[in-house]
């Protein structure tokens, strides 16, 4: 977990970030809103908290096995384009 996460709606996180955005060019990972924390300016990415992803599936009944699972198969290897995600331990 990230010490210190500020915990932000994705139209709060749209709009922190407006400035560095061109139109509607992000990729959100679908439910882990609350995983968001920042932005790679860089290649102009979205950037989620691994481990608060895993909090979020078991709080909502996943076991840790089949969180880790669900998130590696469907999430962290799913390539969605050159906006994908970018998800860190």
């Amino acid at each position: 977990m990230v010490a210190n996460q500020i915990i932000m709606t994705r139209e709060e996180f749209i709009d922190k970030y407006a400035d560095y955005l061109e139109d509607d060019n992000l990729l959100f990972a679908d439910g882990f809103d609350d995983a968001l924390v920042g932005l790679d300016m860089v290649n102009v990415k979205v950037i989620y908290d691994y481990n608060k992803m895993l909090d979020i599936l078991v709080d909502d009944g996943m076991s840790i096995i089949d969180a880790i699972e669900h998130l590696d198969y469907n999430v962290i290897n799913a390539y969605v384009g050159e906006k994908t995600p970018i998800y860190f331990i």
